[in-house]
């Protein structure tokens, strides 16, 4: 996630990520399944998606995104340590799939604007 160039903006989402990241790690140990805890990472995921990836990182962000997604309940059959572990993957989840539509989104923009 680029912060280099868009000054404060960029300096807020690379934040917005590093607290949405320990908040999902810490809630996903402690408190699984919380609607609030959900809800502001899908706020942050929204200001990660608006304010912190480029068009340089569309690909590798939504490859990411994606691996995350389909990622998220694997780890529930290795017992209580995989059903945390698929805990905190949900919260990443909610996290990042905000990020990855907004994302999504400005590459199809890229890709349909005209004159380029």
């Amino acid at each position: 996630m680029a912060t280099g160039g868009k000054g404060v903006l960029g300096f807020i989402g690379f934040w917005a990520f590093i607290v949405g990241l320990i908040i999902a790690v810490v809630a996903g140990l402690v408190r699984p399944d919380n609607s609030t805890i959900i809800v502001i990472l899908v706020i942050l995921g929204i200001i990660i998606g608006l304010l912190n990836i480029t068009a340089k990182e569309f690909m590798l962000f939504l490859l990411a995104a994606i691996a995350l997604i389909v990622a998220g309940n694997a780890f529930a059959a290795i017992g209580a340590v995989g059903a945390k572990v698929g805990d905190v993957l949900n919260y990443i989840v909610a996290l990042m799939s905000p990020a990855a539509i907004i994302a999504a989104i400005k590459a199809l923009w890229a890709v349909g604007k005209p004159g380029e």
